[in-house]
């Protein structure tokens, strides 16, 4: 006799339930309490973070690791202000790390209260030997100079177009890139003379670019916040991370890339 109605939906209900079990023991490493063999779970968090912290953000997530057992740290490098584009889309992450405080007032609304971790200041990168013998500002404007600027719309792109209208010195650039590493990449490739970088940025080159300094009553501070996204499914991790960024161990890593106190 073929089964009633009534067994069939049981017989379905217990199939379903059978399938839930391994999927749940299995499930990630980064909402449960434990693997299913007595292991914690790993803690993820995904970073987004502008450009100009590669560098120091790789080094530094490499020490996290070290220091925070059983969390994993990743990172995602790009111009402040494509990041930002990201969280307004829904990206899924869990901290965001901009090169200044205007992009980061963005998306306000889906972070947390940013805080100040870093601060930076600009250099004029020159191909190595500096051949043009550049010393000033006022070299950037010399005709037939190919000069390389980030897009205004991006952090270190609009410190660049304020120093320069201080100065009231016209620059036309031979690019504008997407953010301060195609800047200083365009220098070192020789597909430009001269451009305006991070000093951090520049002393990742030391073999291949030259730094010109800009004097402080000409420069710009550059101010990075940093801040945990609303949206994280990894909620504590994530501010753990944030927390450390701003203590001792990671304050020493990122004075030792050349940056400065927040």
């Amino acid at each position: 006799m073929p089964p009633s109605p009534s067994g069939r939906r049981t017989a379905a209900a217990l199939l379903t339930a059978s399938l839930l079990v391994p999927l749940t023991a299995c499930g990630g490493g980064t909402g449960g309490s434990g693997t299913g063999d007595g292991t914690p779970a790993k803690k993820k968090i995904t970073v987004l973070a502008a450009a100009s912290l590669t560098d120091v953000f790789q080094a530094a997530g490499a020490t996290y690791e070290k220091t925070h057992p059983g969390t994993d740290v990743t990172f995602s490098f790009a111009g402040s202000q494509v990041l930002a584009a990201q969280v307004s889309q829904g990206a899924p992450a869990d901290v965001l790390a901009t090169a200044n405080t205007e992009t980061m007032d963005r998306v306000r609304d889906d972070t947390a209260e940013p805080v100040v971790f870093a601060r930076n200041r600009l250099v004029i990168v020159t191909r190595e030997g500096n051949p043009e013998d550049l010393d000033a500002l006022e070299d950037l404007a010399n005709p037939g100079l190919k000069v390389v600027l980030a897009a205004p719309e991006v952090p270190v792109g609009d410190y660049s177009e304020q120093i320069l209208r201080r100065q009231d010195l016209r620059v036309e650039p031979v690019s504008r890139e997407t953010d301060v590493r195609a800047v200083l990449s365009k220098v070192e490739l020789g597909e430009a003379d001269a451009g305006l970088v991070y000093q951090t940025d520049a002393a990742t080159s030391p073999d291949t670019v030259d730094a010109v300094t800009v004097p402080d009553a000409r420069n710009e501070i550059a101010t990075y916040p940093v801040a945990t996204l609303n949206s994280s499914e990894h909620a504590e991790a994530a501010q753990e991370f944030v927390d450390w960024l701003t203590g001792p161990e990671a304050q020493r890593i990122l004075r030792e890339a050349g940056f400065q106190k927040p």
